[in-house]
């Protein structure tokens, strides 16, 4: 069947695992750390990657391919591989392309994990990062680049500042000056947004969220769109388009093609870091994309009710959700996700920080979790939860004002959601 041209229900549903006759119907756990063969030549083939096949799970894992091939079907990409969290894949998705010395873009309006891990961590590494304002100007924007400025990256709606970036003006930046922009699409999933259409290059997910869905499963995943022309920059990407002394000299572009960034990804990084997705992990993740175009649609559709419902509240200061007509950043979510957002909210109340902790906890049908976008409505602090390293000036670059309360909508009874929310804003 050519899942290509299918729609993304579809896809959710079939996409990747194909079974042939008298195989199993649902996709198999290949719980197995090693694979044999029958002559040494034929494993030798494998790890000088003259050979397709899977020798060891800590690379590759047949179940975990298929996931990652449902994935990449969904959002029209040329390869992707799963790891072990969305951090894992957001790191691998970087360092993949830079190395100590070189510099990345990033928007400053990202997950408090992802803003750690590129201003500290990667700095660690040798690997600098310099953050814009997402809503930075096309000028402004271009003068952050750098001679070793190896990737911009950005995240399509924020968390939890829940940002829209406009991700055309950021791909057009990237290309002017010869990088590729990789997106972290966690909240819209490909359901709502697919960023390969507006000219992104690589694309990263917490599969954690919505494309498990029900808080079973810590996951990522990288998708390569197969676009960016990496030997047009050779000198900029020399880990790519130079020989590997790891594999007798192989250049990845040359051997590997489109197929590039996800090979050397996979044969150099995992091989080494390890950071696999278990199995059985990757197996629950697939019964959780199977009804991601369902859920997603709920989602939205909750948060939009809830968010309606947040805005007329006497108690309630501000709300942000771009599916919210006069929200800042509603027409850039129209022509990015014309069919929804996400299920994330944020908003503050009128009595400040201390007020929205007292509401927090009073809820009783919402849970204050640090997990978000899943099918129980959730709720968190930032400032005090996620993103409780940064100081002061950091929460404001990061979108994140002191009182601000992330909700999750979830997919139960709006009704159920909206009482639960006026009981607890009673007793503030």
């Amino acid at each position: 069947m050519d899942i290509k041209n299918k729609r993304q229900g579809t896809k959710c549903v079939q996409g990747g695992y194909q079974p042939k006759s008298g195989e199993p119907r649902i996709l198999p756990i290949i719980q197995s750390t090693t694979f044999k063969y029958g002559t040494s030549e034929e494993m030798g083939k494998l790890f000088d990657l003259e050979a397709e096949g899977y020798f060891y799970t800590r690379l590759q894992n047949p179940t975990n391919d298929m996931v990652a091939q449902k994935i990449c079907e969904l959002e029209g990409g040329e390869a992707a591989m799963l790891t072990s969290s969305g951090q894992a894949a957001n790191f691998y998705a970087v360092m993949n392309i830079a190395e100590a010395g070189d510099h990345i873009i990033c928007s400053s309006a990202v997950y408090g994990g992802t803003y750690n891990l590129y201003a500290h961590t990667i700095r660690k590494m040798g690997v600098e990062c310099t953050f814009v304002d997402p809503d930075i100007s096309k000028e402004e924007l271009d003068k952050a680049f750098k001679e070793n400025t190896k990737a911009v990256v950005g995240e399509s709606i924020a968390n939890p500042a829940l940002v829209v970036l406009d991700i055309e003006k950021f791909a057009e930046a990237a290309h002017e000056h010869g990088v590729p922009l990789i997106i972290d699409n966690t909240f819209p999933t490909p359901i709502n947004c697919r960023p390969f259409e507006w000219g992104a290059d690589i694309v990263t997910h917490s599969t954690t969220k919505y494309m498990d869905g029900h808080a079973a499963t810590v996951g990522g995943c990288i998708v390569d769109s197969g676009n960016f022309d990496w030997d047009a920059y050779k000198d900029k990407f020399p880990g790519l388009t130079t020989p590997d002394p790891t594999y007798h000299g192989l250049i990845y572009t040359e051997r590997f093609g489109k197929g590039a960034y996800i090979t050397k990804a996979t044969a150099q990084l995992m091989r080494d870091l390890g950071s696999i997705q278990s199995p059985e992990n990757a197996f629950l993740l697939n019964i959780g994309l199977e009804t991601l175009h369902l859920r997603m649609k709920r989602h939205c559709e909750n948060a939009l009710a809830i968010a309606e419902f947040l805005s007329e509240h006497e108690k309630v200061a501000w709300v942000n959700y771009a599916g919210l007509k006069g929200n800042k950043y509603y027409e850039l979510a129209k022509k990015y996700m014309p069919n929804g957002t996400c299920g994330v909210i944020s908003f503050g109340l009128k009595g400040g920080r201390d007020a929205s902790v007292k509401m927090m906890d009073n809820l009783e049908l919402a849970a204050i979790v640090t997990h978000v976008a899943d099918a129980r409505t959730s709720v968190l602090h930032p400032a005090s939860h996620t993103h409780r390293q940064m100081n002061d000036q950091e929460l404001i670059e990061a979108g994140v004002q002191p009182d601000l309360i992330r909700l999750s909508v979830g997919i139960e009874d709006v009704e159920d959601i909206k009482t639960d929310l006026a009981k607890a804003l009673e007793l503030v």
